[in-house]
């Protein structure tokens, strides 16, 4: 039966579970998907790098003691992702790392790298895929691999393979969706009547929000999943410039919280429609949103988008955006994915 190598670059929250769900569903996985996972190589800023081409020993890895670090588990203390990357025997790169959001690195750089070398890639980063995206889809159609990542814009929710698998022969001409569940909860709370900043703090306290929550309440975040979706479902053809943004700084707060009286309620909305002439216009803002609306009713931290659709009108889905599991099982599915099309290398 085949089996596929993986190497994880990142070994933070979201790598460690795919490693965790590896070592405890293994064999199960192997008797339902038809194939096995076993993984050769994991970098990590703080733990350093290992590579094992007969395979990592996953109870070591996932127990490290305190003060420990791959170098005591014949790696190395440092962490030189081009090498390990480019030099291990995985057939597939789960690339789990921080990103910038201005340039994407390094989680591009890790993309191109894999890709250069005869690796496919599944990643949960966001920034690649926005700001790269076609010059990476081409790159590893050039090397007969696979570019995944529907991880990067709803978590394990799988919008972009639903929307491209399960909606052949619709015409879609535009989305809108919540996709950012700190700010949907922020809302929620505003509406109950607290201030911006205390709902900010209260969302950091329940681990939403980070310590600085621009990008999620200043709508940068889905600023770049409106670009993934334009691009990807639309074929926009268009550039982070292009998506409009406003955050929720520009609504306020007494708006928002007499909204349900006048039978609306606030949602920071990204959003892209396809014109007549072809041309994409795609936005994030807040909008008040009539209560009857499908979006109206998603709150805390879930996620939905609103496909419109030419045979079947709005279709909407909604789901976890969010969570180290729920992304975990985004990374499996893109496996599952790269296997289904056939093309990676694998061991028997």
């Amino acid at each position: 039966m085949t089996t596929y190598d993986l190497a994880l670059i990142g070994f933070g929250g979201v790598n460690r579970t795919l490693a965790e769900i590896v070592h405890d569903r293994g064999e199960a996985l192997r008797a339902e998907l038809g194939f096995g996972l076993r993984i050769v190589a994991i970098t990590d800023l703080r733990l350093g790098s290992l590579m094992k081409a007969e395979g990592i020993d996953l109870a070591m890895a996932l127990h490290l003691g305190h003060g420990e670090t791959f170098a005591d588990h014949g790696g190395s203390k440092d962490t030189n992702n081009e090498s390990v990357i480019r030099n291990c025997t995985a057939d597939i790169v789960c690339e789990a790392t921080f990103t910038n959001p201005e340039d994407g690195e390094p989680a591009v750089s890790h993309v191109r790298w894999a890709l250069e070398s005869g690796k496919s890639v599944c990643t949960t980063n966001k920034g690649p895929v926005a700001l790269r995206g076609p010059e990476l889809e081409k790159l590893a159609e050039e090397n007969g691999v696979r570019f995944e990542f529907e991880g990067a814009v709803m978590s394990g929710t799988p919008v972009i393979r639903l929307a491209k698998q399960m909606f052949a022969g619709l015409a879609i001409n535009g989305f809108e969706g919540i996709l950012n569940g700190t700010s949907n909860y922020v809302l929620g709370r505003m509406e109950a009547g607290l201030d911006l900043a205390s709902a900010i703090s209260e969302a950091q306290e329940l681990g939403y929000a980070e310590a600085n929550p621009s990008a999620d309440i200043e709508g940068y975040d889905v600023q770049l999943k409106v670009l993934i979706l334009a691009n990807e479902l639309l074929g926009a053809g268009i550039t982070l410039q292009d998506v409009s943004r406003e955050g929720l700084s520009s609504v306020s707060s007494a708006d928002i919280e007499k909204a349900p009286a006048q039978g609306m309620r606030w949602k920071l909305i990204g959003s892209a429609r396809k014109k007549s002439d072809g041309t994409v216009t795609a936005s994030v803002k807040p909008v008040a949103l009539p209560m009857d609306h499908g979006l109206a009713g998603i709150s805390g931290a879930t996620n939905a988008v609103s496909f419109g659709t030419d045979l079947l009108g709005p279709v909407t889905v909604s789901g976890p955006g969010a969570g180290r599991v729920e992304t975990a099982y985004a990374l499996l599915s893109d496996i599952i994915a790269i296997h289904a099309a056939k093309k990676v290398p694998s061991h028997a």
